[in-house]
């Protein structure tokens, strides 16, 4: 990922258009960071882009990803879990039940 497609990902928001997909960015190790973790510590993750191969640094991304139904995906920075697009689980406000996306309730048709 370029220093260009870094700053167009940021501007852009955290989820992909069209269809508002959450988006995370990968590390040249393999990790997930979250795109608010990314954000929080953009000029770390741009000096290890800018020092590229030769830096050692765990903040270098090489691109970003859509989340599509990893419910257990977690940043590697905080531990927290990353949103995804399809294996959200939402509370019901009305009644107090939860509601669990098509994808889980009905698995692989």
């Amino acid at each position: 990922m370029t220093l260009k497609e870094l700053k167009n990902t940021i501007r852009s928001g955290p989820y992909a258009w069209p269809g508002g997909y959450p988006i995370y960015f990968v590390t040249h190790t393999g990790d997930a960071l979250a795109f608010e973790t990314v954000k929080a510590n953009l000029k770390a993750v741009m000096r290890a882009i800018q020092q590229g191969r030769g830096g050692d640094s765990d903040w270098r991304v090489t691109g970003c990803e859509i989340n599509w139904e990893d419910g257990d995906l977690t940043d590697a920075h905080t531990g927290k879990r990353i949103e995804s697009a399809y294996a959200e689980v939402e509370d019901n406000a009305d009644n107090g039940a939860q509601s669990v996306s098509i994808h889980e309730a009905c698995g692989d048709w």
